[in-house]
């Protein structure tokens, strides 16, 4: 390889690194602007968080409140919230995908280099 093949190389390689900076700086943000669900015991309870692990919401309907069965409750809660993590765990792996997809596309890498 020829030292012009390997500065335009160099060139490629640090502009991919800056569009992938900038588009994991998006993604952060629309992560952050993203609201996903759980639900548990058909809408009993829901658990809203954004797309960075903030809570944004608990509903409970009121027909799921028994003081008998408050451990009947605490599952349901749990349920829910496992839905609305696995929820954003996905978006998130997604975003990531599109992310390093978006960043490399105009990278030319040489035959056998390829991601």
């Amino acid at each position: 390889m020829n030292p012009r093949d390997l500065q335009k190389m160099q060139q490629q390689i640090m502009k991919a690194q800056q569009q992938m900076a900038q588009a994991q700086e998006k993604m952060a943000e629309d992560l952050a602007n993203m609201t996903l669900e759980g639900t548990a015991g058909g809408g009993a309870v829901t658990i809203a968080l954004s797309g960075d692990y903030q809570v944004r919401s608990v509903k409970v309907d009121p027909d799921a409140l028994d003081p008998e069965d408050v451990s009947g409750l605490e599952d349901l809660i749990s349920a829910a919230l496992t839905d609305a993590l696995t929820k954003v765990g996905e978006a998130q792996e997604k975003a990531q995908q599109q992310m390093q997809a978006a960043a490399l596309s105009g990278l030319k890498l040489p035959p056998g280099m390829g991601i």
